[in-house]
């Protein structure tokens, strides 16, 4: 068998024939098995069960003559044939960040304040805090305001399918479904079985293509993870860098939601430890305040300038999010979520208290 093979691919190659020799093998066999040094190159196939879930892999692993990208790639069979995703998919945009960049809007003048005007063209913005905060709010809002300038956009989202979310953003006379009629605005709902970092990265970037989109909301990173096969969960935080690098390179500006649970003893941004990779990061919160749970926002981080260092409270309203004015000055400690009052009314309470009784 050695020997046939080796004569017929002298015999293919004076024929000037490209061939493929397809063959099972186990990885043991590639070490010591002359066969693969008669050939030019190897592409290895593998598919690796984990729990309930089973994820194909290509690897290049020989190709003479000329660069390949090394590592294992993700493969999906499906009605169309065989389909690849490089994991540097996207790394190589032609586009670059404009040298002189815009402020774009959030929707929300009061925010964008906060923010030295918006942020930057092509940023990454991490919006994180608990359930029921507004972060889908505002991820609704930052694109209805991109559409309101002729910003086309993507949404891709994981926990609640595209006519739900339009649905609600309805709720807030936020209309999203004439974008998508007109071919402005696109929803992707991203949840096939075995979900992987690199597939979800081919569906964005060939949406934005199709739109010509400038803004990206993902929605969010917790479904994002749960959507993934197994495997690709513990390379979550790696593939999310190379996914955001790419995006943001190719000048798309990002506003990605991170649910996080609050605690009275830390500001906790992200239990994936990812707030390097982000430009901004706004925290929503919960504070109980006069015996009501209230909710409050800080803008935490801006690489593109300076921003305010205000605690602000806001409300979700029939219009959406709407950050209260003026900022509380008569509170302190509101980032524990459980804040004392120092303002006029504190010492109004102290004055109108009685005086203790003297005990014998």
């Amino acid at each position: 068998m050695q020997s046939f093979i080796h004569r017929l691919s002298q015999f293919l190659t004076s024929w000037q024939a490209t061939t493929f020799l397809v063959g099972e093998y186990v990885e043991a066999e590639i070490r010591d098995n002359p066969l693969f040094t008669f050939v030019d190159g190897i592409f290895w196939l593998s598919q690796v069960p984990e729990r309930n879930s089973v994820v194909r892999k290509l690897q290049i692993m020989k190709l003479r003559g000329q660069a390949s990208v090394p590592g294992l790639h993700t493969i999906r069979i499906s009605d169309a044939g065989l389909q690849a995703f490089s994991r540097t998919l996207g790394l190589l945009a032609t586009k670059t960040k404009p040298a002189r960049r815009r402020r774009l809007s959030l929707g929300l003048p009061d925010l964008d304040k906060m923010l030295g005007g918006g942020i930057l063209e092509g940023d990454s913005l991490l919006v994180a805090g608990p359930s029921g905060t507004g972060k889908s709010a505002l991820a609704t809002q930052f694109i209805a305001e991109g559409m309101r300038h002729g910003e086309p956009a993507i949404m891709a989202i994981f926990e609640e399918r595209p006519q739900g979310y339009t649905d609600r953003a309805n709720t807030f006379g936020l209309n999203l479904k004439s974008p998508q009629q007109t071919g402005k605005l696109e929803i992707l709902y991203l949840r096939p079985l075995d979900l992987s970092v690199d597939e979800t990265m081919q569906a964005i970037l060939d949406a934005i293509k199709r739109v010509g989109a400038k803004r990206l909301v993902i929605d969010s990173l917790v479904g994002f993870e749960m959507a993934l096969a197994p495997g690709f969960r513990a390379d979550f935080r790696e593939s999310l860098y190379r996914m955001i690098g790419a995006l943001t390179g190719a000048g798309i500006t990002i506003l990605s939601t991170v649910e996080v649970e609050d605690s009275f003893t830390e500001l906790q941004f992200s239990h994936y430890a990812i707030s390097f990779l982000t430009d901004d990061i706004i925290r929503l919160r919960y504070v109980e305040i006069d015996g009501q749970l209230r909710k409050v926002l800080v803008v935490v981080k801006m690489r593109g300038g300076n921003h305010s260092k205000d605690i602000r409270e806001y409300v979700i309203t029939a219009k959406g999010m709407v950050v209260i004015h003026p900022r509380r000055t008569d509170y302190h400690a509101l980032i524990t979520g459980i804040p004392q009052r120092t303002g006029p009314r504190k010492a109004q309470e102290n004055e109108a208290a009685p005086e203790p009784k003297a005990t014998k």
